[in-house]
């Protein structure tokens, strides 16, 4: 009496639209749940049809309000659980407090650590993600995590935006710490690459120290993981035009998180364009007429039928 798995995706409050990308790409429906809140604050799931033996993925980015986006994934995850379903993986396409994974400091809490160690606890069997501020948090989780990159949806984007002339753009690392996704990304389009060198006096402020690499009459693309307030961003672009004499800039990032004065920020930017994934949601306060935003869905739905099917995903990482 052999009964073969079915798979399930629910999704919390935080990205609907996506999950329902996600879903509609696959060629399923998205399953039949209700999160909401008790009137002093409490989170409330539930589940209304079966994930009894089932594959069952969650889809929840932990932006902002993070913490409730966080906790609505953990009791998703426990829900499930306990109602005996086969398998649980968590999709957090951004997933946050990744920017908290080492201590800088004496007393700073590492939690990056403390999240992974929440999501195992509440039993989920492995993560699904992409582009992790930081690499290394995959170590942090007892279980399998996939860690997918934004890098060939930005270069086929640039692809198409800039067709076979190349010959005066060239790929810029924002600071030292995305060198290696910058490296990437320069490798996959053909481009030069250069450095702006940074430093940071306090969090979400830095200042422009000095840029390696001639970047003179270049058109750029700035290439990050993460967009927050954007001061590095737009500081690392007024140093390049200012300092280096760059004749355009562009930037794209996987996650525009777009916090505080964000927008203002980049609207008074020398940028001319700057393209998220919708790994994050889009929201009305947000808008601006230089931000295009580019669908991570079918990258995520791929990855979704290949673990759903026990099969390799490791080519979505070339």
């Amino acid at each position: 009496m052999s009964q073969a798995r079915e798979i399930k995706i629910i999704s919390g409050n935080s990205n609907i639209p996506f999950a329902e990308s996600v879903c509609q790409t696959i060629g399923l429906r998205l399953s039949n749940t209700n999160v909401t809140k008790f009137s002093d604050g409490e989170i409330a799931v539930s589940l209304y049809e079966t994930v009894r033996g089932s594959d069952v993925f969650i889809i929840q980015s932990t932006c902002n309000p993070v913490n409730d986006n966080l906790m609505e994934m953990l009791i998703m995850v426990d829900a499930c659980k306990r109602a005996s379903a086969s398998r649980i993986t968590v999709v957090t396409p951004y997933f946050g407090y990744a920017r908290q994974d080492r201590k800088v400091k004496s007393r700073d809490p590492i939690s990056a650590k403390l999240v992974a160690n929440l999501i195992t606890s509440a039993g989920a069997h492995r993560v699904l993600t992409m582009d992790l501020h930081a690499a290394q948090i995959q170590g942090f989780f007892d279980i399998p995590v996939d860690n997918l990159l934004g890098t060939p949806l930005f270069a086929d984007y640039y692809s198409k935006k800039f067709g076979n002339e190349t010959g005066d753009v060239i790929a810029v690392s924002p600071d030292i710490g995305s060198v290696a996704r910058t490296r990437a990304f320069a490798l996959k389009m053909g481009l030069g690459l250069a450095i702006v060198d940074k430093r940071r006096e306090e969090a979400n402020q830095s200042e422009v120290m000095n840029i390696i690499g001639s970047v003179e009459g270049k058109r750029i693309v700035l290439f990050d993981d993460m967009v927050d307030t954007a001061g590095s961003l737009c500081e690392a672009a007024k140093a390049l035009v200012e300092q280096g004499g760059a004749k355009e800039i562009y930037a794209c990032a996987s996650h525009g998180v777009l916090s505080g004065n964000a927008i203002e920020r980049i609207e008074e930017s020398p940028i001319k364009e700057v393209v998220f994934t919708d790994t994050v949601p889009y929201h009305s306060e947000t808008q601006c007429s230089k931000i295009e935003y580019l669908t991570a869905a079918p990258l995520f739905a791929e990855a979704i039928r290949r673990i759903f099917e026990e099969v390799s995903i490791s080519t979505l990482f070339r």
